[in-house]
């Protein structure tokens, strides 16, 4: 068995009173894409700053390569942590940002970063500093990308770009690690766009971990059951239902496990439809669950927003 390149053991961080990460037990795998998921404060953002050793955990502990990284400069420069929100010296233009960066890993390749600055047409003249948000997201791409560190993290690296952008950053990750294989760790509310990069995921949910799969392995173990609300209330009830919603007279509810024979059976007797579950939609379901479970029998009404992209979910 492949030793883990990244464990956590019991990995908690508190902040003045409030638990942001708690108990996170993780072996992540060499050279896997994986999808770090969750709603907003799910702390996804704090496990990664906990791994790149950027902040100190409450309790637990964590290693990367076997060792512990804090204080441990040869295995920090071996991982690249794109923010969402990375801050440059004031007087920082584009070359300086790439300058320093080439300087700082070890495996820096400039013929990816000139290529990405141009398929991006990030600016050249003007201070990073008054960079729009687009271009801001860009500038990181270029730097993690480029980065080519055997541990590449990529925190929501899509913010303010456009579907163009998107694009080329997808395609120009799956052709850089197809080249140089490594391990990236993608935190992102994009799930059903990112989904072709994703081999693996670790779903977050108030600071635990609920999920830590294959992405083929997570939609096996989940199916939607759709008809008439008091069908699906009553098929939910012997099952666990990770969400429900009606509308009207019909509901919907997304249901955990293998779907089996004796499933197939009991949605044919309830005059309910099966359907497989998007990626996006399993992960906002498991967002829900505490929801699902507290709700009973009664109707959630879960139609209108999703929690994960602020769209509505109808």
């Amino acid at each position: 068995m492949t030793a883990p390149i990244i464990a956590t053991r019991g990995l908690t961080r508190r902040y003045r009173g409030t638990v942001a990460l708690e108990d996170v037990t993780l072996d992540i795998e060499p050279g896997v894409i994986t999808g770090l998921l969750g709603r907003n404060g799910a702390g996804k953002t704090t496990l990664m700053s906990l791994i790149t050793a950027q902040d100190r955990p409450s309790a637990g502990t964590v290693s990367v390569n076997g060792r512990e990284p804090f204080e441990h400069a040869d295995i920090i420069e071996q991982m690249c942590f794109v923010r969402d929100n990375q801050r440059y010296p004031d007087d920082y233009k584009l070359k300086h940002a790439i300058r320093a960066a080439a300087i700082f890993y070890p495996n820096w390749s400039q013929e990816v970063a000139d290529r990405l600055v141009e398929l991006f047409r990030i600016p050249t003249k003007p201070i990073v500093k008054k960079f729009s948000r687009g271009q801001l997201s860009a500038l990181g791409i270029v730097l993690g990308l480029a980065s080519r560190s055997p541990i590449t993290f990529f925190d929501e690296p899509y913010l303010g770009l456009d579907a163009t952008a998107r694009g080329i950053f997808y395609d120009e990750l799956l052709r850089d690690y197809a080249a140089h294989p490594r391990t990236i760790i993608l935190s992102t509310h994009l799930i059903d766009e990112m989904d072709r990069l994703l081999e693996r995921v670790i779903v977050l949910d108030q600071g635990r971990v609920v999920r830590h799969a294959d992405v083929d392995e997570l939609r096996g173990g989940a199916y939607q059951v759709a008809g008439k609300a008091a069908a699906v209330a009553e098929f939910a009830r012997e099952r666990r239902a990770l969400s429900r919603r009606t509308i009207g007279g019909l509901g919907t509810a997304v249901i955990e496990g293998v779907l089996g024979e004796a499933d197939r059976a009991a949605a044919a007797a309830g005059g309910l439809e099966i359907t497989p579950v998007s990626l996006q939609d399993l992960v906002a379901a498991y967002g829900l669950g505490d929801l699902a479970e507290s709700a009973g029998d009664a109707d959630l009404e879960l139609a209108t927003v999703s929690p994960l992209t602020g769209r509505s979910a109808s």
